[in-house]
């Protein structure tokens, strides 16, 4: 019983670190796509429906790591605009 619950956490740590990572590569390819979109003059709309697209992921990603409770000093606070409620 108690290697069970050893193992198990270790499992859920190690796959919450995983979600750690991916939510901070996300972030990244949200800001580079953003980036993108603000550099082109003339955008269209691809480039803008890349950048949405990566912001959805990012905020999928981010959800779930809410509802798992994991805590990560990476990730900053205003990251989070207040619009994104119209998107869940």
């Amino acid at each position: 019983m108690l290697f069970s619950r050893y193992k198990r956490h270790n499992i859920k740590s190690e796959y919450d670190e995983r979600l750690l990572d991916l939510i901070n590569h996300l972030k990244e390819e949200w800001d580079h796509a953003a980036q993108t979109q603000d550099a082109v003059a003339d955008s269209d709309l691809e480039i803008a429906q890349e950048t949405a697209l990566a912001r959805q992921k990012y905020f999928f990603i981010y959800k779930e790591a809410r509802i798992r409770q994991i805590k990560n000093n990476q990730i900053q606070p205003s990251v989070i605009s207040y619009d994104h409620d119209k998107f869940e």
